[in-house]
């Protein structure tokens, strides 16, 4: 602003109010204005065009009884054509301002829980800018935008709140690691019977050829031997394999290996139940 030979200067995004002897003349737009002191012409003050920025934290409790505090961040400037309602009519547009987001806020909090004061702050900064702008307009000045920038709970209470997070993520993933366990040991007791299947098949097998290879080997040997019985021929094969056995036992130096009965007595109990076996595998 200047003073010039009764001229004044009005800055860009800028107006000024024009008195004479104390009363309203006219609102000065941006440029040189010729302003006249002797007739009693003067600058009484100026507003701003720019857009402007209020952030009002509102402390309030919620409906389950959490105070918590919220930040609401005011866009507004003035209008052109009210320039001299915003001048006149307000002293102190700022704590105007704050009285009606307390106002609104303490309104819109105390309904909901702490949970729904998060989700729905979009629905209380529309309440808020619907309220301001209502009646802010009367005073000359436009409300552009209100936005919730921050609800603030209780120390306590956040802690309270990431511990029940905590927990809940814990839980989840306590469930997954068991599930997890859950299918490996499945997989495994699977596999195991599996395991045990095939290889209960290769033992029948295995004795089966024995069997097999016994039968043929006596019924061989009393063919080609006159006078010999099955039974001579199967003891004679049992104490073969009982030398063998013995002889491969003490060629080793580490065997820890205990026949019980020992002797040669007892191979022919082994082969009493061996030749059992073998007319019953004949008979079956």
């Amino acid at each position: 602003m200047g003073n010039l030979f009764c001229c004044v200067l009005v800055k860009q995004s800028d107006v000024a109010i024009k008195e004479r002897f104390g009363k309203f003349q006219k609102v000065l737009n941006p440029g040189l204005q010729f302003v006249p002191w002797v007739i009693g012409d003067y600058v009484a003050g100026t507003l701003t065009l720019r857009l402007q920025q209020l952030d009002v934290q509102c402390e309030t409790k919620t409906k389950d009884n959490v105070f918590v505090t919220v930040v609401a961040s005011i866009q507004y400037r003035v209008l052109v054509d009210k320039a001299s309602d915003a001048f006149y009519r307000l002293s102190n547009p700022t704590t105007q301002i704050k009285a009606y987001v307390f106002d609104v806020i303490r309104a819109c909090v105390p309904k909901l829980n702490l949970d729904d004061v998060f989700e729905q702050k979009n629905e209380i900064a529309k309440s808020v800018e619907e309220e301001l702008d209502k009646a802010m307009t009367a005073y000359g000045y436009e409300i552009l935008q209100t936005l919730i920038i921050d609800i603030e709970p209780d120390q306590q209470v956040k802690r309270a709140m990431n511990e029940i997070n905590a927990a809940a993520r814990m839980r989840v993933a306590a469930n997954e690691k068991a599930e997890a366990e859950k299918i490996i040991q499945i997989k495994r007791a699977e596999g195991e019977a599996e395991s045990k299947y095939l290889s209960g098949l290769g033992i029948a097998r295995q004795r089966q050829a024995i069997v097999d290879g016994l039968r043929d080997s006596v019924l061989g040997f009393a063919g080609n031997v006159p006078g010999t019985s099955a039974k001579d021929v199967l003891d004679m094969v049992m104490m073969t394999q009982y030398f063998d056995t013995m002889r491969d036992i003490g060629a080793t130096s580490k065997s820890s290996a205990v026949f019980i009965p020992h002797g040669p007595g007892a191979v022919s109990d082994v082969a009493t139940q061996i030749r059992n076996g073998l007319l019953q595998a004949n008979n079956a």
